[in-house]
């Protein structure tokens, strides 16, 4: 299988910065999605998903380093989730990384955060990979001041 291409492209004020890295399985995104098209933004993103998941690393890192994020956007993140749950690898793992400033972190309660998981988690696809989600509260200079992972 050839290599795909790694995506980076720089943030704007209304859509976020993006790392695809096929070598290491990093997929960041980073900044606001509040696109006025999402689907102009995030089809290309999802197409390569779609080319990742056919040759994936045995760990592959969701990275939502999202400070805002819109309805719109929130439906092709689940997509994007959705397709990497597809990977059918024995043993792969796929962790979402999910970072919230640590005022809004430390304030959340459980149901909170279950409404957030659950607008990327809920429409996943049955396959043979371990999915965990790793949620950050940082710091005003994106330091990680507390985590914890959940595990579905």
């Amino acid at each position: 299988m050839d290599q795909i291409k790694n995506i980076f492209i720089e943030k704007t004020a209304k859509t976020p910065q993006v790392d695809f890295n096929q070598l290491t399985g990093e997929l960041i995104l980073f900044g606001k999605s509040i696109p006025e098209n999402a689907a102009k933004v995030y089809e290309p993103l999802l197409a390569w998903i779609n080319d990742y998941i056919k040759s994936p690393r045995h760990t592959t890192n969701l990275r939502l380093n999202l400070e805002y994020f819109n309805t719109s956007s929130s439906i092709w993140l689940a997509k994007m989730v959705n397709a990497l749950s597809k990977i059918s690898e024995d043993d792969y793992v796929l962790f979402i990384h999910l970072y919230f400033d640590i005022e809004d972190f430390e304030t959340m309660d459980m149901e909170e955060l279950k409404n957030i998981v659950g607008q990327l988690v809920d429409n996943i696809s049955e396959g043979k990979i371990s999915i965990g989600i790793k949620t950050y509260g940082t710091d005003v200079n994106g330091k990680i001041i507390k985590e914890s992972t959940i595990f579905i």
